[in-house]
């Protein structure tokens, strides 16, 4: 059931004085009973001299009996009290719903910047993730190729030191003074060397120095190409050939032999 405060309100709020009819003039109360109140315009005014009526009136004249009207009054101040309290209840009714509302699209708003924010770090993370996987993978491939770039040095160092030894005699003492550049240069001179004393040595002498000047030669390009593993191995070939060749020479040098047609 819905109420019309507002009839509520008029009806319990004071009924204002009436005017009268005849003359307009405000009317005043004459008699009260319950809550019935009879007006009447009496043409009376008073001061500190007494009562004075208005030009052509009298008491309980004509104008007075035709002026007089009854006014039916049930205000009552605890109606119109709860009514005020109940609009004031309304009132921060409504101011409660407005900031509920606003704190409801602060809310959303905020729930919708945090999903965002989390997005972004969701995206962040996946995105560092991969960076993260791909250093790793690239830090494996860096040490993997430094393992392999130290294999290979080993490997080539391992190679010019056998030969330097077969050529020598003595193995290489590696140092900013002495490197590899300087220990092909030993063996090729010694291979030179060889090679400029064959028309004096055996057909067997000959065929030795022959292989190891072409083992030689395939060992540096090995070398040159980065292949130090199949020059490490072709190294070993060429040290046996060139240390036959060398003794070969050395015995022919030390008896005073010459080939046949010197």
């Amino acid at each position: 059931m819905t109420i019309d405060k507002q009839a509520l309100r008029e009806r319990y709020s004071p009924k204002p004085v009436p005017e009268c009819h005849i003359c307009g003039e405000e009317m005043t109360i004459q008699r009260m009973s319950a809550s019935r109140i009879t007006y009447g315009c009496t043409g009376a005014t008073y001061d500190d001299k007494g009562c004075h009526y208005a030009e052509g009136r009298s008491i309980a004249d004509d104008h007075y009996e035709q002026s007089r009207v009854t006014v039916v009054d049930v205000s009552d101040p605890d109606v119109l009290a709860l009514l005020d309290e109940n609009l004031q209840l309304l009132r921060e009714k409504d101011a409660i719903e407005a900031v509920a509302l606003a704190l409801r699209d602060d809310m959303r708003q905020a729930r919708e910047q945090l999903e965002a924010a989390e997005k972004r770090n969701a995206e962040q993370r996946e995105y560092y993730e991969g960076v993260i996987a791909d250093g790793s993978k690239r830090i494996a491939e860096l040490e993997n190729s430094e393992t392999q770039l130290i294999n290979e040095r080993d490997a080539a160092e391992s190679a010019l030191a056998d030969m330097y030894q077969a050529a020598t005699g003595e193995r290489p003492e590696w140092s900013n003074m002495f490197g590899f550049a300087d220990a092909v240069d030993v063996v090729e001179e010694r291979l030179a060397t060889l090679e400029a004393n064959q028309s004096q040595t055996t057909p067997t002498g000959i065929q030795l120095i022959t292989e190891a000047i072409g083992a030689h030669g395939y060992i540096v390009g090995c070398l040159l190409q980065g292949r130090p593993d199949l020059a490490l191995e072709e190294s070993r070939k060429w040290v046996s050939a060139f240390g036959q060749a060398a003794e070969i020479v050395s015995a022919q040098d030390a008896a005073g032999i010459k080939v046949k047609g010197e």
